[in-house]
């Protein structure tokens, strides 16, 4: 069972952000052979989604999924969804689909009059697809794999 938990950045434990940060970079720049700056400043300001399940001895949490909400600013009008991660053990599980659902509620809820946006991986626009975004313009790379940006229209 996963229990998930909205959080703001200064709401988060230590051993929590160690997690979040541990997760992504395991992810994004080790798995996915990616180096890039990770730490990017919009942590602070972003609404948090983690997933947290039990270890493989269920002695204690690990986070199985997490992403982060990214409200409008006077730089970008839209909600960004982004830093999706569904941990490689919970892979195939549907906790990924449970995921981008409780996320595109809540930004619709908190900004309803604001689009939503994410740079997907080329690959997963019909997984996007499912939760009403669509591709708009070309696909780009970003960290040398192939992205698209993603609108959900409000």
């Amino acid at each position: 069972m996963i229990n998930w938990q909205w959080s703001r950045f200064e709401e988060l434990s230590g051993q929590e952000v160690y997690s979040i940060l541990k997760a992504r970079q395991d992810v994004f720049i080790v798995e996915q052979d990616c180096p890039y700056h990770d730490a990017d400043g919009l942590d602070q300001t972003s609404l948090h989604l983690s997933g947290w399940g039990k270890d493989r001895n269920d002695l204690a949490a690990y986070l199985a999924a997490y992403l982060r909400v990214i409200p409008p600013s006077s730089q970008s009008p839209v909600v960004a969804i982004g830093r999706v991660i569904t941990s490689s053990s919970y892979r195939g599980s549907g906790l990924g689909k449970e995921m981008m659902r409780l996320a595109v509620e809540k930004a619709l809820e908190l900004f309803p009059e604001h689009d939503l946006y994410l740079s997907g991986q080329a690959h997963l626009q019909a997984f996007y697809g499912a939760y009403g975004f669509e591709a708009e313009g070309e696909i780009y790379e970003e960290d040398g794999i192939p992205h698209i940006a993603m609108y959900k229209r409000v």
